[in-house]
C-alpha cells in the first residue's frame, strides 16, 4: 500500500511536528488568563485569597471523593495495562529501542516528578502525622501515631501520584510515537471526539494542561523558595520573608529559562544527575551517622504496613469525619499530582519512546516509589526516632515546615555542609522541574512541536516565577495548596477521558506475538502503521492485509 502527501507515513509526520507554528488561539488564551492572574494578585491579593477559598470550600465538599475515586482507579489501570496483553506494546514501531539509558531515564523522571517535594516534606510531612496523627487515629507522639505516619506519608508520595504521570505518560507516548499524533494532550481524544480535537475542544483542552501546568509548578517553585530562604536564614542570617522568597524566585527562574532553552538532553538530564548524586550523597551520610538499624526496622515494617492498608486507605473520604485532615493532606497531594501530570507526563513521554507499555508502567511507577521508600525512611525514620526519644523537632514546624529538615541537620556533624548541599539540591531540582515544565507549556502552545519558539518557552517560564511570587504574597503555603487544587479540579475530567480514550485506542491493537516455542507457533511480529484513518497490519514477509483495519 503506498502512501501520499496527504498521507505520509509515521516518521515523516512526526518530523513535520518539529517545524509547527504558535496555536495563537491556545497561547492567547492561556497566556491572558495568567496574565490577569498576576495582576489580580498585584492589585488586591486580599481579595484573590476570599476568592479562592471560598471556590476550594466548594470543590472539596462537592468533589473531595471524585479526586479520591479517580486517583485510585488510575493506580488499577495501570497496573491492568502492565499485565495485559497489551505490555507488550512498544511505544514506537516495533523495532525501536529506548533513546535513554535505564539509569538517566529514571533519574530525568524522578527530578522532573516531584524533587523540590521530597526536600520539603521528606521531614515535615512524617514530623505532623506523628504529632498530629491522620484523622485522629492515634495518641500524638506514640509508637502507633509512628506507625501511621510513615504509613500516610508513603500513600501520599508512591504509588498513587507515579500511576496518574504513568497513564498520561503513557496515553502521549503510544498516540505520538506509535500513531504520530502531536505531543498534545487534546490529540488523546481523537477517539472519543474525532476532528474536534483539533478544533475548539482540543484548544480548551490543551489550555486547561497549560493552566494546571501553571499553577501546579507554580505551587512547587513556592515551596523550593521558602526552603531556600530558611536555608540561608539558618546559614547567612538572611531574613525569612516574602520579599526574600519573592528575589530567589526571580533569580533562579533566570537559570531554569536559560536551562529549558538549552533542551532536555543538555539541560534537565545534566541537571537530573547531578542531583540525584547529591541526593544520595546526603542520604548515605545520613544513613551513617543517623539510628541506621531503625531506619532499615522502619523501612521494612512501613513499607509492610502501607502495602497492607493500601486499599482502605484509597477509598477512604471523610464521610463520617476527618474531611478537614483529607483536604490539607490527601486530596491536597491528589490535586498537586493531577495538575503536574500534563508537564511530568508529557515530559515522561519524551524520554520514553522505543520502551514497551509494560515496561514503562513498571518503570514509571516502581522505581520513583521504591525511591521514596528509601527517602522517607531515612529523613522521616531519622526525625521520629529523635522526637521519640526526647528531641522536640516538632517544635520547628511551628516555625514553618520549611524549616523542619534543617532543624533535623542541626543535630548531626557538618551542619553549615549539609545544609548547602539542601540548599543546593532544592535549587537544582526547581531549575530541572520548572524548566521541564516551561518546555511543555511551550510545547501546549505550539501545537505539538518538540522544539518549541525560544519566546515561548521564555514566557511560561517567568510566567511561571510571576504566579508563585504572587501566591506567596497571598498567603504564603495556604495560597499555594489552595491555588493548585482549584486548577487540577477541571483538569481531572480531561485526564478521566484521557485514560478512556486510551483503553478504547489499545483495544484495535492486534493480539501481540507469542513467545517463541509456545506449540510450535510462529514468532512473526506484525508491524502497526499509522495512516491518519487506519491501520495497516503488515506481517514480517511483507505482505499487506487486505482492507485496513478502522481506528476507531
Amino acid at each position: 500500500m503506498s502512501t501520499t502527501p496527504e498521507n505520509p507515513p509515521v516518521a515523516e509526520r512526526l518530523e513535520r511536528l518539529v517545524r509547527l507554528p504558535v496555536d495563537r488561539v491556545v497561547l492567547a488564551t492561556s497566556a491572558a488568563f495568567a496574565l490577569c492572574f498576576v495582576v489580580w494578585g498585584i492589585l488586591d491579593n486580599e481579595g484573590l485569597a476570599t476568592v479562592t477559598g471560598d471556590a476550594l470550600a466548594w470543590v472539596i465538599k462537592s468533589f473531595g471523593w471524585l479526586f479520591i475515586l479517580a486517583s485510585t482507579g488510575f493506580v488499577v489501570l495501570a497496573v491492568v495495562l502492565a499485565f495485559s496483553r497489551y505490555g507488550r506494546i512498544r511505544l514506537g514501531q516495533d523495532d525501536e529501542r529506548p533513546e535513554f539509558r535505564t539509569v538517566s531515564w529514571v533519574t530525568m523522571m524522578f527530578s522532573a516528578g516531584m524533587g523540590i517535594g521530597l526536600m520539603f516534606y521528606g521531614v515535615a510531612e512524617p514530623l505532623s502525622h506523628l504529632s498530629a496523627p491522620p484523622l485522629g487515629l492515634a495518641e500524638a507522639n506514640t509508637q502507633e501515631a509512628a506507625q501511621l505516619s510513615m504509613q500516610y506519608t508513603y500513600f501520599h508520595w508512591a504509588f498513587h501520584p507515579w500511576a496518574m504521570y504513568a497513564i498520561v505518560g503513557l496515553a502521549l507516548a503510544y498516540f505520538s510515537f506509535r500513531h504520530g499524533k502531536a505531543n498534545l494532550i487534546s490529540s488523546l481524544f481523537v477517539p472519543l471526539i474525532g476532528k474536534r480535537a483539533e478544533g475548539g475542544a482540543g484548544r480548551a483542552i490543551d489550555t486547561f494542561a497549560i493552566l494546571a501546568t501553571l499553577f501546579g509548578s507554580a505551587t512547587s517553585l513556592g515551596l523550593g523558595a521558602l526552603q531556600i530562604n530558611s536555608g540561608l536564614n539558618q546559614l547567612y542570617d538572611v531574613p525569612r520573608s516574602t520579599p526574600v522568597a519573592i528575589a530567589i524566585i526571580s533569580a533562579l527562574t533566570v537559570a531554569f529559562v536559560i536551562s529549558a532553552v538549552s533542551g532536555v538532553h543538555r539541560g534537565v538530564q545534566y541537571l537530573s544527575n547531578t542531583n540525584m548524586v547529591l541526593a544520595i550523597a546526603l542520604l548515605f551520610f545520613l544513613f551513617v551517622v543517623g539510628p541506621t538499624v531503625f531506619i532499615m526496622s522502619m523501612f521494612t515494617e512501613s513499607t509492610g504496613n502501607y502495602l497492607w492498608q493500601i486499599a482502605p486507605m484509597s477509598f477512604r473520604s471523610g464521610v463520617f469525619g476527618g474531611q478537614d485532615w483529607l483536604s490539607g493532606w490527601t486530596i491536597f497531594y491528589w490535586a498537586w499530582w493531577m495538575s503536574w501530570t500534563p508537564f511530568v507526563g508529557a515530559f515522561i513521554a519524551r524520554i520514553s519512546r522505543g520502551r514497551t507499555i509494560r515496561e514503562f508502567v513498571l518503570g514509571v511507577i516502581l522505581a520513583p516509589s521504591l525511591v521514596t521508600f528509601v527517602w522517607f525512611s531515612i529523613l522521616g525514620g531519622i526525625s521520629i526516632n529523635l522526637q521519640l526519644g526526647g528531641t522536640d523537632l516538632a517544635a520547628a514546624l511551628e516555625q514553618g515546615q520549611e524549616t523542619a529538615l534543617f532543624a533535623l541537620l542541626r543535630e548531626f556533624p557538618w551542619f553549615a555542609l549539609t545544609a548547602f548541599i539542601v540548599i543546593m539540591l532544592v535549587a537544582f531540582f526547581f531549575v530541572s522541574g520548572a524548566d521541564a515544565a516551561s518546555l511543555v507549556m511551550s510545547t501546549l502552545s505550539c501545537r505539538g512541536c518538540r522544539e518549541p519558539a525560544v519566546l515561548v518557552t521564555v514566557f511560561w517560564g517567568v510566567m511561571t516565577g510571576a504566579v508563585a511570587g504572587i501566591l506567596l504574597m497571598a498567603g504564603g503555603l495556604q495560597a499555594l495548596q489552595t491555588l493548585c487544587i482549584l486548577a487540577a479540579f477541571p483538569f481531572m475530567f480531561v485526564m478521566i477521558g484521557a485514560a478512556v480514550a486510551l483503553v478504547k485506542e489499545l483495544r484495535n491493537e492486534p493480539d501481540p506475538a507469542p513467545h517463541p516455542g509456545r506449540r510450535g507457533r510462529t514468532t512473526l511480529t506484525p508491524t502497526v502503521v499509522d495512516l491518519e484513518d487506519s491501520v495497516v497490519v503488515v506481517p514480517t514477509n511483507g505482505t499487506p492485509s487486505a482492507a485496513p483495519t478502522p481506528l476507531a
